[in-house]
């Protein structure tokens, strides 16, 4: 590569990732409540976090899934999609999703459930075709029994920023194998920080075809579009997909 399309990359990195931050505002007076705002979909989204619990903060690569998303409604229509998100965490990517047609499932552990409901409930109610189901998925724990194959089938898998310091990796691909069908598609937003990330992404690409949709070296995030590769439907665990 040259210099001048060295200089081109740069800059079409450097405005894209400043159009997607502009997406986040603050409140311009001191509220009772603090949060954060957001502009996707049309609408304005506030956005409560918990900063004592590490699975309720918002994190770049969220926004970056939810600009792409609403940057592409034709390319990637929404409208009465069955989606699921794995670590929804503070909820962005979930209400733009609903805002934007989907039926979308939400999912993240326990101690998160709680701050993911408020913000999703707020953000949603009475503004969405389908109101979104928030609900408790821990990672390779009774799949078939609260997601069975035979009667959830999802067109879109979505996740934000859920490979970063998390010592259930191996539950994390059994989680996608289990809930992907031959036709559902992943949209994956990660930022690469620790060597287990690229070495997930290694792994990840014996069992699922992937095309990376944005490279943006400023935020050191890269978006994924995902589909399994064909034939590989082994039900096997964790420890064995690795």
């Amino acid at each position: 590569m040259d210099q001048d399309e060295n200089n081109e990359d740069v800059t079409a990195d450097a405005e894209l990732a400043a159009a997607i931050m502009k997406r986040h505002f603050r409140p311009s007076l001191i509220k009772t409540e603090a949060w954060e705002g957001y502009e996707f979909a049309d609408m304005e989204i506030k956005i409560t976090e918990s900063m004592d619990c590490y699975g309720a903060v918002l994190w770049p690569s969220a926004m970056v899934l939810c600009h792409f998303l609403d940057t592409h409604r034709e390319e990637y229509n929404l409208m009465d999609k069955n989606i699921i998100e794995l670590g929804a965490g503070t909820g962005l990517v979930t209400i733009v999703t609903s805002l934007l047609g989907a039926k979308v499932t939400s999912t993240d552990l326990p101690d998160v459930l709680s701050n993911l409901r408020h913000n999703v409930n707020r953000n949603t109610r009475r503004r969405c075709r389908h109101e979104p189901c928030v609900t408790e998925l821990s990672w390779g724990k009774q799949l078939e029994e609260r997601f069975p194959r035979t009667t959830c089938h999802y067109d879109y898998i979505i996740a934000a920023d859920v490979v970063y310091g998390h010592p259930y990796l191996h539950e994390l691909m059994e989680t996608f194998m289990h809930l992907s069908s031959d036709d559902t598609v992943i949209l994956w937003a990660m930022r690469f920080r620790l060597d287990p990330e690229n070495s997930f992404v290694d792994t990840f690409e014996k069992h699922f075809r992937l095309e990376e949709l944005y490279d943006l070296p400023s935020l050191r995030i890269k978006l994924y579009r995902a589909c399994k590769r064909r034939g590989d439907t082994a039900q096997t665990s964790g420890s064995q997909l690795f």
